[in-house]
């Protein structure tokens, strides 16, 4: 078969088995779709042999980009050893040293001591990731004796991942309305969204009402609330909505205040996202619960951690017949490849000082944000970001570009035809790459992508 047959027969075979996530398959099945089967450091490149730059980071989880050495030798020297055993009832070495490591790195980089966040608990991926930090946080109430903690504060913008539980505490109405009677009950906090203040507030003497808002729900309800949870210093999937200064550690005082657990849903914003390890890092807040998963494999196996206090892990301990056992678990918790990638991950943020080669590039991204902003760009209404999450924000009018108008589409279409792929939330074009990114490709992928919202909103 020669390679436009074999082409052909992998789009036709993908129209007709294949179901994407978040698109809407009516018009994805009227164009050809980009297959990728190769990529290389920032690039992938389709079967067509164009190479693109990865702008996304292969949905926010590539951190050292496309075949980092150490970690394919890490991998290729784990499947000879063990691709899978269960930790029900087991143990196996990658999830052990991975544990020890990640419980090391957090008590380093938030200051802790030896009973904050040092118990870990393995699941899949960021949606459950969250899951697990939700019953942990409901069942700690029940098993220290409080049965009316049931319920739990989230923000409006939020989005935590797509089970059930984590779609309860999330506030993004396109994605999640539709599953409303589905879901249980949370309260819904406003959303610290300056530019579209949702209580009709400007940020300049706003004096942060938004966690007034928290507080009146919390003080009202303190008996009730098992938990807040939040995603640190930037809603990533509400559209890279960036927090002020001051609100995750607010946040964290009135948690503190009103006793009540903090859950931080770091999937998105961890390993260097934010420009420092974990964007809780940032004000200086220690939760009580971290979720953790997409950059920690540095994008190479699906894998997640819920890491809890030792306080709630106490109150999971006790006599069989006390029925306290966590009972939760995953058929790959643990998984020693998911581990073993995790581990070499870890290993190139310390060896190539990942953390420390950051700063130009976040310096770079911020420029870029301000000068785009001061551009008079017919649709552009705000570029925000931290570190290397960000977003511009394309707007027809004060009330905001529709939905169905796919503007950030658009956009996303014309950079495309340039070499780069980016996926928009809405008409948010969000700009992940992969923190390897070099400085002149970080450039590159900039300069595309500002032609192109030039062109598709007819800059003046």
């Amino acid at each position: 078969m020669d390679i436009l047959a074999r082409n052909k027969r992998l789009e036709d075979l993908d129209r007709a088995c294949l179901w994407h996530p978040f698109t809407q398959m009516r018009q994805w099945m009227e164009a050809p779709p980009i297959i990728i089967e190769e990529a290389r450091d920032c690039f992938i490149r389709d079967i067509y042999g164009r190479w693109y730059l990865d702008g996304v980071s292969s949905m926010w989880v590539n951190v050292h980009g496309h075949g980092h050495r150490h970690i394919n030798e890490r991998l290729k020297t784990q499947i000879d050893r063990l691709a899978h055993s269960t930790l029900l009832g087991l143990s196996n070495v990658p999830a052990i040293e991975l544990a020890h490591r990640v419980v090391t790195l957090l008590g380093d980089t938030l200051k802790i001591g030896p009973d904050s966040l040092n118990k870990v608990f393995f699941s899949d991926n960021g949606s459950t990731a969250v899951e697990v930090a939700l019953k942990m946080a409901f069942g700690y109430w029940r098993h220290i004796g409080v049965t009316t903690r049931d319920s739990f504060i989230c923000l409006n913008n939020a989005y935590h991942g797509d089970t059930l539980g984590a779609v309860s505490v999330g506030g993004i109405d396109v994605f999640h309305a539709l599953y409303a009677p589905l879901l249980f009950k949370t309260h819904r906090s406003p959303s610290p969204y300056c530019y579209r203040c949702e209580l009709g507030l400007r940020q300049d003497d706003c004096d942060m009402r938004c966690l007034k808002e928290m507080e009146a729900i919390l003080s009202a309800r303190r008996q009730e609330i098992a938990a807040v949870i939040i995603e640190p210093m930037i809603q990533a999937a509400g559209g890279m909505i960036v927090a002020p200064k001051g609100f995750l550690s607010g946040v964290s005082e009135l948690c503190h205040r009103y006793d009540t657990l903090l859950i931080a849903d770091e999937v998105a914003t961890g390993f260097g996202r934010t420009g420092e390890m974990f964007a809780c890092q940032h004000e200086g807040v220690v939760p009580d619960i971290i979720c953790l998963s997409k950059g920690i494999t540095g994008g190479y196996m699906p894998l997640a951690l819920t890491v809890a206090s030792q306080r709630i892990f106490d109150a999971y301990t006790g006599e069989y017949s006390e029925l306290k056992a966590f009972f939760h678990g995953h058929s790959y918790t643990g998984n020693p490849l998911g581990c073993a990638c995790a581990l070499a991950c870890l290993d190139v943020f310390e060896a190539e000082g990942t953390i420390e080669g950051l700063r130009p590039k976040v310096e770079l991204l911020a420029r870029w944000l301000r000068d785009i902003a001061g551009k008079r760009f017919a649709s552009v209404g705000q570029a925000r970001g931290v570190g290397l999450m960000v977003g511009v924000e394309l707007v027809a009018d004060d009330s905001g570009c529709q939905y169905g108008q796919r503007i950030g589409w658009q956009v996303a279409e014309k950079a495309k035809q340039k070499g780069v792929l980016i996926r928009p939330l809405g008409n948010v074009v969000v700009i992940m790459p992969p923190l390897a990114i070099s400085m002149d490709n970080l450039a590159t992928m900039l300069s595309i992508i500002e032609e192109a919202i030039a062109e598709v909103t007819d800059a003046t």
